[in-house]
């Protein structure tokens, strides 16, 4: 009962018109990506246009301050080049060809505002904000927002970090934001405590949860309760079914990918 009380206190839920589009549609995560297709490519959010799914994605903020579209911190997983991310800037990442780019044109690391431009508000899209401890939360999250000024189309922002949601809560209301959550096994009273905390800190209007941790008590108290619940990374048949059960939308994967 006192995490009931607090949550409706620190963290109230959104009113549903705002986050009630997130639970109209399916997201490719980090597009519809495979073996030619590199995920967070403009190929990979073109096809997933076409075929009518919402997209998922992820952004870095580059050396120059600039958004770009890319998972990890470093280029070496998924480009034949080494290093940060945040050393180079948008026009330099914009030359670096993505692995799996096969079959015309080479995809390059994209930045965010040429993503929406070719989204163009036909598909909603949840942008997660990557972070780590050391990253400066105020810049990231400013970046984005300029770049989201004048966006039209359905968005919201979303991070694992509470600190992103907790920024966008305090300078950009409006803005859909998410917590994003995994519990792995840590879901013993300390691992409890650490949710809700990070749910008080976020004030987010919707969760996205792992599928691995679904049934969740917690995840099913914020949706009795109003939080929009999306869940990753689904890309199994039996995924699908839990998700359709415990929760308003699913970011997927076909099953013929490879986990990234």
């Amino acid at each position: 009962m006192p995490f009931a009380l607090l949550d409706r206190w620190c963290s109230p839920p959104p009113d549903p018109r705002k986050v009630g589009w997130i639970g109209e549609h399916d997201y490719a995560h980090r597009g519809l990506h495979g073996a030619v297709i590199p995920e967070n490519s403009l190929a990979a959010f073109r096809l997933a246009i076409e075929e009518g799914y919402g997209i998922e994605l992820d952004v870095q903020r580059a050396g120059d301050g600039t958004p770009v579209v890319f998972h990890d911190s470093v280029l070496d997983r998924l480009t034949a080049e080494t290093g940060e991310i945040a050393r180079r800037s948008a026009a330099q990442l914009a030359t670096v060809t993505l692995g799996g780019s096969a079959g015309g044109t080479a995809e390059s690391i994209p930045s965010l505002r040429q993503t929406l431009t070719l989204i163009g508000g036909r598909k909603p899209v949840l942008i997660e904000l990557k972070s780590s401890r050391g990253t400066r939360i105020a810049p990231l999250c400013l970046a984005v927002r300029r770049v989201l000024e004048g966006y039209t189309g359905p968005h919201a922002v979303m991070s694992f970090d509470p600190r992103v949601s907790r920024w966008y809560r305090r300078h950009s209301p409006h803005t859909v934001r998410g917590l994003i959550v995994s519990e792995g096994e840590d879901r013993a009273l300390p691992g409890k405590i650490r949710r809700h905390l990070a749910l008080w800190q976020a004030g987010p209007d919707f969760l996205a949860y792992d599928i691995r941790d679904l049934p969740s008590r917690f995840a099913a108290a914020q949706r009795r309760r109003g939080l929009a619940l999306a869940t990753w990374t689904v890309r199994r048949p039996d995924h699908h079914e839990r998700a359709g059960i415990h929760a308003d939308a699913v970011i997927f994967e076909r099953p013929s990918e490879e986990p990234a």
